[in-house]
């Protein structure tokens, strides 16, 4: 089985190729002095790029993981989904509060997408 491994790093790559489907590391915003609504533009942005270079797109995704540092970032990071969510593509999501690695950082995303066929 071939895997493709995007925008690798030290320690993981952003994104994973196999088996059909794009499996999106956990997300989170370059620049962490932003807000949860402006992190989670940040971070849908970046997903947008990592599933264009995989050879797809938003409209592909599956199934999106959202964890909020404060449950109370909700509404704002909601702001953000709204504004970039295709309305005729919505994935199934979840929603939890859970610490993250970084106290700066308010929100990570992951998620994973149907990959192009061929």
């Amino acid at each position: 089985m071939a895997i493709r491994r995007l925008a690798e790093e030290e320690r993981l790559s952003g994104a994973t190729v196999a088996g059909g489907f794009v499996f999106l590391a956990g997300q989170v915003a370059d620049d962490a002095t932003l807000d949860a609504e402006g992190q989670t533009a940040d971070i849908l942005r970046q997903i947008d790029a990592l599933l264009a270079e995989a050879g797809t797109d938003k409209r592909a995704l599956l199934q999106v993981q959202i964890i909020l540092a404060d449950i109370k970032d909700a509404p704002a990071m909601n702001r953000a989904w709204d504004a970039w969510l295709d309305p005729g593509a919505k994935p199934a999501r979840m929603t939890i509060q859970a610490p993250l690695v970084n106290p700066s950082w308010r929100v990570e995303i992951t998620g994973i997408a149907l990959a192009p066929a061929g």
